[in-house]
């Protein structure tokens, strides 16, 4: 039976108004999916198709992104400010304990969410981003990527840099999510996902709100530092579109090290894995999770 995601929804609660969709069993265990920039939750419907029954799927947008709120406060996007947003808006829709997924700037905040409130989260699924506990992986694609000129990553420094994403992107939403979503990636991209994150990218604010995600990144790091020597305790998968030109393969080093449990499924796609090859992701999951 085909799972679908619900048009968007919406909640208010005390950190803000958030979107959210929603899917398959409602009765089933909560599976959180969490998307990157510069996506949506819409970014999830083509998985979801493919997500076997028993599932509660809930997808919500990230501040500043899709259709949440719009807080131009810098601090509101460090990352463990949007793991509490997520937290809050999981106790309102009355969701207790769940099973967490999450890509690029989503995986983040999925492994913030974990360190909040590590009792709640039953498994974990990282998609093509750092693991913020692997220092030493970290370090050693860091030192790959520079040595390669860093030519991939100009576009964290563009957004760092204070009001030039407000000035420069409004009125050229188009051609700046084109180039990420299908020249920079090298790889097919549904055409119809590209529309609804130019949509959401117009909204006023939303730069603004993206390049947060970045400005906020060097706070992230120097929190990071210190949990060098954590490990997930709860069962973990790292799914991995292994063209990706930012997230190279060093950052799967020593990966066994940072969790108690950890399985690696690699994929042939890029840096977009869950929309350039949704079955294949949703067929990862489906194999990892429980219902």
């Amino acid at each position: 039976m085909q799972q679908n995601l619900s048009a968007p929804k919406f909640i208010d609660i005390e950190r803000g108004r958030f979107a959210y969709r929603e899917g398959g069993d409602p009765n089933g265990a909560p599976l959180v999916m969490l998307h990157g920039w510069p996506e949506s939750s819409y970014c999830w419907e083509a998985v979801a198709a493919h997500i076997k029954p028993g599932l509660r799927l809930i997808a919500p947008d990230l501040r500043g992104l899709g259709d949440s709120n719009r807080q131009p406060d810098r601090e509101c996007y460090r990352k463990t400010e949007l793991a509490a947003d997520m937290l809050q808006l999981l106790d309102a829709l009355g969701v207790g304990d769940f099973q967490l997924a999450g890509h690029d700037w989503g995986g983040v905040v999925a492994q913030e969410v974990a360190l909040a409130a590590p009792e709640r989260v039953r498994k974990l699924v990282i998609m093509n981003i750092v693991v913020v506990n692997n220092f030493r992986g970290n370090q050693e694609a860091t030192a790959i990527i520079r040595k390669a000129g860093s030519r991939f990553e100009w576009y964290q420094r563009f957004q760092r840099e204070k009001h030039l994403a407000e000035a420069m992107i409004p009125g050229n939403e188009e051609t700046w999510l084109r180039h990420f979503l299908r020249l920079w990636n090298r790889e097919p991209f549904p055409e119809d996902a590209i529309r609804e994150y130019v949509r959401y990218y117009s909204i006023p604010g939303t730069p603004g709100c993206g390049a947060n995600y970045y400005r906020t990144l060097p706070d992230d790091r120097e929190r990071w530092v210190g949990l060098k020597d954590h490990v997930w305790s709860m069962p973990s998968l790292y799914i991995y579109g292994n063209k990706d030109a930012v997230i190279v393969p060093e950052y799967l080093n020593h990966l066994e090290q940072c969790f108690r449990s950890i399985q690696v499924k690699e994929i042939e796609a890029g840096h977009f894995v869950q929309e350039e090859q949704p079955a294949a992701v949703a067929e990862a999951l489906n194999d990892f999770l429980d219902t």
